[in-house]
């Protein structure tokens, strides 16, 4: 009888150590992106002519080239010396946390060391959206996040309309950058913000104001 427990009690070791094998394997790493590179393909004008909302997208990874441009564009730092980013921001709060969503799991963009911290690991893009027919080929979501504590003692109204304002900024510089590289992609408000919200662990303060698809465009 002792044998047996004995056997029995190696056996669930072995399998512990082997589920937390498996598991220290799968866990999520920080991403180190390339730095970006900013060649202009068009004009400024050109990208103003071309910039669209496309709901159609390939399914294929971004690579890691044109995702590091992307989110420099988005919100990346322009100004070294002052830390200032490259879209406005309201009294200059950068309140905005902006997240980035993928088929391996949910990232936060770091633009200081200009990677992609580990958030939450899987496939949780499908909370990123509620049109499933129109964003479930995309392989990239932006999660606009805004920090309301980072906005001092405004009224909540206020800070409400700022946050918009700014994620607007961010949102159009993605729009401008994909029309340069001829990459579809669609804001939108549409977001199950509750289950998003749990998922990514937000604290009162951080709310959820929109969502963008990014991704390769379709049949190419």
């Amino acid at each position: 009888m002792r044998y047996r427990t004995l056997i029995a009690t190696l056996a669930s070791c072995a399998f512990a150590m082997v589920f937390v094998l498996y598991a220290f394997g799968q866990e999520m790493k920080p991403i180190q992106l390339p730095a970006p590179k900013l060649d202009a393909n068009k004009s400024l004008v050109q990208a103003l002519k071309d910039r669209k909302t496309t709901r159609e997208y390939s399914g294929d990874k971004l690579p890691e080239q044109t995702l590091s441009n992307l989110l420099w564009a988005a919100w990346g730092i322009n100004r070294p010396d002052s830390g200032k980013r490259t879209a406005p921001s309201a009294v200059n709060w950068q309140e905005t946390d902006l997240y980035v969503s993928t088929t391996e799991g949910m990232y936060l963009y770091d633009p200081k060391g200009n990677v992609l911290i580990p958030v939450v690991p899987g496939d949780i893009r499908a909370l990123t959206y509620t049109q499933v027919d129109r964003f479930k080929d995309a392989p990239l979501n932006l999660v606009y996040v805004a920090d309301f504590q980072k906005m001092g003692d405004r009224k909540e109204e206020e800070k409400m309309v700022v946050a918009g304002m700014d994620t607007a900024f961010l949102a159009e510089n993605v729009y401008l950058y994909c029309a340069s590289e001829n990459l579809p992609t669609c804001y939108r408000v549409s977001v199950d913000r509750e289950k998003l919200g749990q998922a990514l662990k937000l604290r009162p303060t951080q709310k959820i104001v929109g969502a963008q698809s990014v991704g390769l465009p379709k049949g190419k």
